[in-house]
């Protein structure tokens, strides 16, 4: 059964903005950090922004303020709002379980962001 479901990727032209959402399954949700990554095919997934349970985030050093990760674990939603986009932003973006303990959900189909003029 599918336990993440993402949305919100489209085209986009550079310096624009999109908001991606996350729809996660399971009671054990609001007790783990969770993450937006990202993948260019050809290359390994990368971590793009985490926030934990309690709402700290953290971000990778490439997204230098562009971008806001935030949560509600009432609805079991995250997002990542992606303001500025680059053409080197383009990428298929996936969320997911960030813990430090190793929970993990199975992977979802992902959402396609392209930046392009």
């Amino acid at each position: 059964q599918v336990q993440l479901v993402e949305s919100g990727g489209g085209l986009v032209q550079p310096g624009g903005s999109l908001r991606l959402s996350c729809a996660a399954s399971g009671s054990i949700f609001s007790t783990i950090a969770m993450g937006w990554y990202r993948q260019v095919p050809g290359s390994q997934r990368e971590l793009v922004a985490r926030i934990s349970s309690g709402g700290l985030a953290n971000y990778a050093g490439f997204v230098k303020g562009r971008f806001t990760i935030s949560r509600d674990n009432a609805r079991r939603m995250v997002y990542l709002q992606m303001n500025s986009l680059q053409p080197e932003d383009t990428a298929v973006y996936y969320c997911n379980a960030a813990s430090s303990g190793g929970y993990f959900y199975s992977w979802g189909q992902g959402t396609q962001v392209t930046v392009s003029s």
